[in-house]
Formats: C-alpha cells, structure tokens, sequence
C-alpha cells in the first residue's frame, strides 16, 4: 500500500497494512538530531505519510527585524526564544472594532499560484490543504493576547461575532478553491485546551466557535475531502461534539491529558486519531525500548481496525533524546 492509502483507510476505519505515521521537528529538535546523527539523512528514512500545502501569503508577511516576524495578517511574532512560532507583540486590533481590520484576500490573484505543483509534490501521500491559527487563535492574536479575546467574549459579544465572522468568511473561501485541487484532507489548526481543560466554558465555545467552525468542515467535506484538526490541551469533552460538526480525525491526542486508550474505545468507531506519543514525559525521559514498547502498544491497540495515525503529540520538543526520536521512527517505518 501507498502511505495515501494507509491514510485512507485509517480514517476510514479500515484495518491498512500497517499503522500510518508523521512527524514533525520544532527548529531546536533538528538542530539536536543533526549534531547527534552528523547530518540530516536521517530524514531521508522517515517517508510521511502527509504532504501538508497552503496557500501563499499575503505581502504583509515578513521579517521586521532580526527576531521579528510578521504574518500576513499584520500580527507580530517575537521568535526571539520560541523559534518556530514565538510571541504575539503586538496588537493589530487594541480595540473592539473589527471595522477597519484588513482581512488578506482569499481571491488574491496569486493566492493559489503554483498551488497545483505543490499538491503534485505529495505524490504517494495524503495531500492535506492546512489552516493554522483558523478562528479562535486568529482572533486572540488579532486582539494581542488571549486574555483581551476571552475578556470581549463576556464584555463585548457583538465585536467577537462579527471579527470571528470575518475570519470564518476568509477560510470558507480559501477551502472552496482549495478543494478544487489535488488535495485529500483539510486540516485547522486552533488551540482551545489547556493543561487541566478548556481555556473558556463550553457554553462559550458553542455560543462563539462552534458555528463557524461547522461553516469551516463543511466547506470541505462538501468538496469530498476529509476534515482534521488540531487542538492541544484537555478537550476530550469537545470529541462528541466535533464528531457531529464533521471532524474525521483530531490532533494531537495528548496522552497527559486524555487517557489515548479510553478515547479509542469511546470514539474510535466515529473519529481517527492523530499523535499519543508523549512529548512532555516520554521522549525527553524514557528509553528507546520504553519509546519502542509505547509505539508498538499504540500501534496494536489504538491502531486496532483502523483509526490511528501515529506521531507525537506535537512537533518533536527541542529536549527529546535522539536515541528516543530514532527509536521512534525506527518502530514506526516497520509497522
């Protein structure tokens, strides 16, 4: 089988050959693995089994200065310490007024140039067409700190709706042309959990977030193309509910907060799940042969019928032990 069929099945719940798998590296973990293997040849043998694309950025994005970067939507990121992402500094909206925000353009002429040769590079994988940061992260970021997004939530409802309408509006319209591309999957990116639980009620959630991520997966399950997400943290309350908006496999199933085992046999005949190695405890703690055990334990038993992707529940952290990363992708390349 193709690695795009092993998806396929996977998140069609059907029994592949043997458990897909994907992993990602944040910028200190790479540098780490080049220093320990001697080079980065070491990526030659992984063979993904996602092709992530998206579409080009708009002309705000780039550097401000040496450790500033800023993305098309104007918002500044201090990658200073946090080299992958960093730090919102800066406040694109200081105030509850989405009347002058400048949303990029989704039908930008050059918006989706080349984007064709891009899907053709995924050739034997599942192509995914991506949207990080999609509504709630978007939104928060816009706002220049999470805590004046929730704050409006409660203060100023009007002002939430119409700027997380806006934002929604802008990914419909990327996903309906996406779609209408080689693509496989869409994948949204939005981060609604914490260590212990939800960053805001669930009434919240369903009164702000849920509509307009509906709008969102349906766009995409309309043009026939699967649907994951990503949010870290505590959610496994939001599973039944995101079954019912659409969502075909969630990431990135954080073992330290949701019990990956129970999850499979509560949702695992309605939702694939993507991740369940730990990041925080057993790469950076553990032995190969504890990683080894772990992998082949998920690979049997959530993997069972189909339903699993394996990987780390999140890119691979700077203090993960390569002998524990090699281990890793040792297990997985041989099913």
């Amino acid at each position: 089988m193709t690695n795009r069929e092993r998806v396929f099945k996977a998140l069609g719940h059907e029994q592949p050959d043997k458990t897909p798998y994907q992993f990602g590296f944040t910028a200190k973990a790479m540098e780490k693995m080049i220093a320990y293997c001697g080079s980065d040849a070491f990526l030659k043998e992984i063979d993904n089994c996602f092709h992530g694309v998206s579409a080009n950025p708009g002309p705000k994005e780039h550097w401000v200065s040496e450790n500033v970067w800023q993305d098309e939507f104007g918002v500044q990121w201090d990658r200073s310490i946090d080299r992958d992402i960093g730090n919102v500094c800066n406040a694109v909206l200081p105030e509850r007024d989405a009347g002058n925000l400048e949303i990029p353009d989704p039908h930008a002429p050059d918006r989706f140039e080349g984007f064709a040769e891009k899907c053709a590079g995924g050739s034997g994988k599942c192509v995914q067409f991506q949207i990080g940061f999609s509504l709630f992260e978007r939104a928060w970021t816009l706002r220049g700190g999470m805590s004046e997004l929730l704050v409006d939530m409660l203060e100023a409802p009007g002002f939430v709706h119409e700027l997380l309408d806006a934002i929604c509006d802008r990914n419909v319209s990327l996903v309906k042309q996406a779609v209408k591309y080689g693509i496989d999957a869409v994948h949204f990116g939005d981060d609604w959990g914490g260590q212990n639980g939800l960053l805001m009620s669930p009434r919240l959630w369903e009164r702000f977030l849920a509509p307009r991520l509906a709008r969102q997966y349906s766009a995409a399950k309309e043009g026939g193309k699967f649907v994951s997400i990503h949010s870290c943290g505590k959610v496994d309350a939001l599973l039944p509910r995101l079954i019912e908006l659409g969502v075909d496999c969630f990431n990135p199933f954080q073992p330290e907060v949701m019990d990956t085992y129970a999850m499979k046999r509560l949702h695992g005949d309605r939702l694939a799940f993507w991740g369940g190695i730990s990041t925080q405890k057993l790469l950076p703690y553990g032995t190969p042969d504890e990683v080894r055990a772990e992998a082949k334990r998920m690979m049997t038993e959530v993997g069972k019928g189909g339903g699993y992707i394996l990987a780390p529940a999140h890119a691979i952290p700077g203090d993960a032990k390569p002998e524990n990363v090699l281990a890793l992708i040792e297990t997985a390349r041989g099913g």
